[in-house]
């Protein structure tokens, strides 16, 4: 053999092997890893049925280009108030969250907060996320892509010894208050809001700090709260809404296969799986205070009609307040959540 021949083999297996080598490391560029971040424990229905298989989803469907962190409460970017923070500096690439913490970020995605307007986490989150498509509240939600937004069943007054029935029973009671909505609509009725993490309502309802609460079922179990209450008023009073979104140069640097799966498995096929998601979540914590023997009362639609009439002023005010804060079209939005709302309950 020549030694032209057998230097020519020898930069060929030389060449094979460098190729080789770069195989892996060229694999592994391609492959993009997105952070996703909320504020909920990875035991929450949140987390489990609908975050974690939304992100296992996705990387099916881009066949393992793409790998997603999912980071809860109980990481560094578990924060609740920071979680809007995140997505937009870049921290995360997608975040779950509260509107309505911090309190006044998203002036017009707070609307939905006013009391007695839904009936169900179902047409909460269709209305809320057609007042997006529609261009309503999207000024909320720039710098971002909005993959979701969604609302949970409304709530009850949960009270230690008083049970509610008539406008009236929330006076000198001294409640919990998810957002400013329901803390002007506590005020207005004689109540005193108090504003608190939920972690630390059970301790200050043991401690006698506070009466009562206002809450959905789901919180009621997840924070043991049945334990301590013994009244449930399901007025189906308030709704507290929720987002799910992108960092929007996140998208745009994605590949066109990988933006066409984020958009297939978002949007309007996910806001319309909450409605049973939090039937389901919530049922375990109505079950709950069943089996302890709480005292259930169940508002009739004519009850809520009335305490929604009460509440008017609370309304208004609260629109006028937002007004004030240069939301010139509150009136608008909260006219067309009235109207979707009706739309998507069949009335």
């Amino acid at each position: 053999m020549s030694k032209v021949t057998t230097s020519l083999k020898a930069a060929l297996l030389g060449a094979c092997a460098l190729a080789a080598a770069l195989v892996p490391q060229a694999q592994a560029q391609d492959v993009t890893t997105l952070k996703i971040s909320h504020f909920l424990p990875p035991h929450h229905g949140i987390h489990r049925d609908f975050i974690e298989p939304w992100a296992r989803e996705l990387e099916k469907r881009t066949d393992g280009t793409v790998k997603v962190e999912v980071h809860p409460v109980n990481t560094a970017f578990g924060n609740v108030a920071r979680q809007m923070d995140q997505v937009r500096g870049g921290v995360v690439d997608i975040a779950h969250g509260l509107a309505g913490i911090p309190r006044g970020r998203l002036p017009r995605s707070s609307v939905m907060d006013l009391p007695f307007l839904t009936t169900s986490a179902d047409s909460a989150s269709k209305t809320m996320w057609d007042l997006y498509k529609e261009g309503l509240i999207a000024e909320d939600y720039e710098g971002v892509k909005p993959l979701a937004l969604h609302c949970h069943n409304p709530g009850q007054f949960a009270t230690i010894s008083r049970p509610v029935e008539k406008p009236e029973d929330l006076r000198g009671l001294r409640l919990r208050t998810p957002s400013p909505a329901i803390s002007d609509m506590v005020s207005f009725l004689g109540g005193t809001p108090v504003g608190m993490p939920p972690t630390e309502v059970y301790e200050s309802l043991q401690k006698g700090v506070i009466d009562g609460t206002v809450f959905p079922w789901d919180a009621m179990g997840a924070f043991r709260l049945n334990e301590v209450v013994k009244h449930h008023a399901d007025a189906k009073a308030y709704t507290t809404c929720f987002f799910f979104v992108m960092n929007q140069e996140s998208y745009d640097k994605l590949p066109a296969n990988v933006q066409k799966a984020i958009d297939e498995t978002s949007g309007d096929a996910l806001v319309g799986k909450f409605g049973a998601w939090w039937n389901a979540w919530d049922e375990a914590g109505k079950q709950d205070a069943i089996k302890r023997g709480n005292n259930l009362i169940t508002f009739t639609d004519a009850q809520r009609d009335e305490w929604r009439t009460y509440l008017k002023p609370v309304i208004e005010g609260y629109l006028d307040g937002l007004e004030k804060e240069g939301v010139a079209n509150a009136r608008a939005i909260y006219n067309r959540a009235q109207e979707l709302t009706a739309k998507h309950e069949g009335r």
